[in-house]
């Protein structure tokens, strides 16, 4: 048993991600919640899609946790707005569940996702193992090391106020882009206290953090740092297959490169091992990116 969360990034995370029930619409389970702060103003992707996903969950049994969703990011969502969630139970079958959720504001859809969610059966087991040679999280240099002195309200939010404590491996693209201008990157990940025991609740904060640093390969590649004047970019689906439980409270490493970027668009894969080496999760997701003077 873990206790509860103390630190107040991480009880706000939990606030966001505890959904309120409201009266079912046409037969479809409703629920609302908080957005968070964002200094752009904007939704925070991963935080409507962890909350989609916590909405699907709560209409499946929790014998069949899910292991895989899959989301299109439609309109910039208001974080100063509350979100609807409704559910549609598409289907309940002998070992598979499936859900269709939205997220709306002032009545129009922000994110659509459907999720399927599985009896866990036994089966084949085997996984690509994780890189070798990668650093100690402890060794590595905190978000807030990184951008405590930078006086912007963005980069202030990103070293203070964040649920998850974030470590590149490699030097992290915040501000400039250092060594070799490569499509692949790896990060570790860990929620900043503890969080409650419930599976469910450790898979939605993992879809969650995936949402971070997913695009960092490709500006990477190309030499684009988050603070290059007028660098605009966004979500535009996220997929992600859930293969093993794992604690997103314990450190997780998240291995990351792109095989393309064209025409404004870009594609990154992930990959999500325990410390222990063990692969907990895959990711895609493919994003706008739109940089002045450049094209990728």
């Amino acid at each position: 048993m873990h206790p509860v969360s103390s630190h107040p990034n991480t009880e706000a995370l939990l606030a966001t991600l505890s959904l309120a029930t409201e009266p079912s619409v046409n037969g479809e389970d409703v629920f609302t919640a908080p957005s968070q702060y964002m200094p752009h103003g904007r939704v925070y992707g991963g935080q409507v899609m962890a909350q989609s996903l916590v909405a699907a969950s709560n209409t499946v049994d929790p014998e069949r946790p899910v292991h895989s969703l899959h989301g299109y990011f439609l309109r910039a969502g208001d974080a100063t707005q509350p979100i609807t969630f409704s559910v549609d139970r598409i289907h309940d079958g002998r070992s598979f569940s499936t859900r269709r959720t939205q997220a709306y504001q002032n009545g129009a859809p922000i994110f659509s996702m459907i999720a399927s969610f599985q009896v866990e059966d036994p089966g084949l087991d085997h996984f690509i193992e994780m890189p070798s040679d990668i650093p100690d999280p402890e060794t590595l240099p905190t978000v807030e090391s990184v951008l405590g002195d930078v006086d912007h309200p963005v980069a202030k939010y990103w070293a203070t106020q964040r649920p998850i404590d974030l470590r590149h491996v490699e030097s992290p693209i915040y501000l400039t882009v250092n060594g070799s201008h490569v499509a692949h990157q790896a990060v570790w990940m860990r929620s900043l206290s503890a969080l409650p025991d419930d599976p469910a609740f450790h898979r939605a904060a993992l879809a969650y953090a995936s949402d971070y640093t997913l695009l960092e390969p490709i500006l990477r590649r190309h030499g684009v740092a988050w603070s290059t004047p007028g660098l605009k970019t966004a979500s535009l689906d996220h997929a992600m297959w859930f293969h093993r439980f794992g604690r997103i409270d314990e450190w997780v490493l998240y291995v990351q490169e792109s095989p393309s970027a064209q025409g404004g668009r870009g594609l990154t894969q992930g990959r999500i091992y325990s410390r222990e080496g063990i692969l907990l999760a895959s990711v895609a997701q493919e994003g706008m990116i739109r940089v002045p003077g450049m094209e990728i």
